[in-house]
């Protein structure tokens, strides 16, 4: 239900998380997209060194990404993914909690959860394990999964 959900979903959901992000452009909302990156980037344990580059040439080059200055993405993604490649589940605490910065700002919230399903469908698929980190960010930011078909 999920990827049906993406797949029919998915250019409105690319057009408005391109609007909000722009809308909602500050350091608490890029560590936030950049921790659900790498959080949906780490869902099955590891992220070997091509996914890294592809992660990243997403990150600095998306539409939705783009209105952040990359010098800035680039260090907030290595200090994020630093925390995953040391220890997978402090990484994933981390990432939650900077995540959760946004709980009190639903709009921004849902942002956040349309890019990180975005980018999980950046591979053409959406497994068990990305629709598992899906749901913990919706939870952490006090949203109901379902409203994005989770």
């Amino acid at each position: 239900m999920p990827l049906d959900w993406l797949k029919s979903n998915f250019d409105a959901a690319k057009k408005r998380a391109q609007e909000e992000i722009t809308k909602f452009k500050n350091a608490d909302f890029m560590n936030a997209v950049i921790a659900a990156c790498a959080k949906m980037a780490y869902a099955d344990g590891i992220v070997d060194p091509k996914e890294k580059q592809k992660m990243m040439q997403f990150i600095q080059f998306s539409d939705e990404l783009k209105v952040f200055k990359t010098d800035d993405v680039i260090a907030s993604w290595n200090s994020i993914s630093g925390k995953f490649d040391f220890d997978l589940d402090m990484g994933s605490l981390d990432a939650l909690k900077t995540i959760g910065k946004l709980r009190s700002k639903p709009d921004a919230a849902r942002a956040v959860v349309r890019v990180a399903m975005i980018i999980a469908n950046s591979d053409g698929k959406f497994d068990e394990s990305e629709k598992k980190a899906a749901r913990e960010i919706c939870a952490e930011l006090g949203i109901d999964g379902a409203e994005f078909g989770l």
